[in-house]
């Protein structure tokens, strides 16, 4: 059973971003990249949350500003220091300005708020933030995405598009690969892929991350954010390795806006029209059957003022 309407938090999406001035979004982004990296919570390559407070498990957003707003609201950052809210695959959007992608606005209002909350926004990254990170080609089917984000960094910044797609970068590669709780959730991307497992490190959430993690074809933290038709014997193994009771995952296309891979693990997805949440009491984790009843579908959710700067 999904819901159909929730509370209403605050809003607080920043209203003072300069999304075109090269120089400050340069600055935003690698301001952002620093706080990833120095959070009290992040180890090695993970988030590790306490098993106390609540937490908004959000799926893949692809450039939807109007489900960001409403997932910044349910959120509540701004009520308690123990609210927390993990965003992941931000950028490479359906809908296209002048022919490009202008994605980067979406990820500046990401970067943002992880500035203005650093302890409780955990942005993961997606195999479409990799892409962009790596200039790997990926497509959702209207062209070469990377290539038509670069196009909108040059409309929107001129010749200064090159410093401001470098500084992305560093913001993408501070991203913690996924989040974890004391009391047994992950949530990630994605999970490798059953052909693949052998050849992934699950050491890799505790240290540092390296060029060749990131490299097709087995790099781990690739094979983490691309991996596509995992199933039970995939979640048990890494249940097992991570002491992991719930998983969170996206990637995967789930019509209803979330779906149930087993007993363990959950797909959601925050950008189409049927779009879904789910808050989490890190104290009292659910099933994926009993997360499945505490979803929260965004349609249900009031309408939320964009900010000042336009999209």
């Amino acid at each position: 059973m999904i819901r159909a309407s929730v509370p209403c938090y605050s809003w607080t999406v920043p209203v003072s971003i300069r999304l075109n001035d090269p120089t400050a979004v340069r600055d935003l982004f690698d301001r952002a990249a620093e706080a990833l990296r120095s959070s009290p919570y992040r180890r090695g390559s993970a988030v590790n949350l306490p098993g106390r407070g609540r937490l908004l498990v959000t799926g893949d957003l692809h450039d939807n500003p109007e489900h960001l707003r409403k997932i910044v609201r349910l959120a509540g950052l701004g009520e308690s220091d123990d609210h927390h809210v993990i965003l992941h695959e931000i950028i490479h959007g359906e809908v296209l300005v002048n022919g490009v992608d202008l994605s980067h606005r979406m990820l500046a209002r990401v970067a943002q708020l992880v500035v203005d909350h650093p302890r409780q926004v955990h942005v993961l990254p997606g195999n479409h933030e990799l892409a962009q990170m790596t200039g790997r080609r990926v497509s959702k089917g209207a062209g070469d995405d990377v290539a038509l984000f670069n196009g909108g960094l040059q409309f929107a910044f001129g010749d200064a598009w090159e410093g401001v797609s470098e500084a992305i970068a560093r913001f993408i590669r501070a991203m913690p690969l996924a989040a974890r709780s004391e009391s047994g959730l992950f949530c990630a991307h994605s999970l490798p892929a059953p052909r693949m497992l052998d050849a992934f490190d699950p050491g890799i959430l505790d240290r540092e991350l390296t060029d060749r993690d990131y490299r097709p074809p087995d790099g781990s933290a690739y094979l983490l954010v691309w991996g596509r038709g995992w199933g039970e014997r995939e979640v048990n193994v890494l249940a097992a390795e991570w002491n992991t009771v719930l998983f969170c995952l996206g990637h995967e296309r789930a019509d209803n806006g979330i779906l149930m891979r087993g007993p363990r693990a959950i797909i959601l997805n925050s950008d189409h029209e049927m779009a879904t949440v789910v808050p989490l009491d890190l104290a009292d984790l659910p099933s994926a059957e009993g997360a499945m009843h505490m979803a929260v579908r965004l349609g249900g959710v009031g309408d939320v003022p964009p900010t000042s700067d336009p999209r």
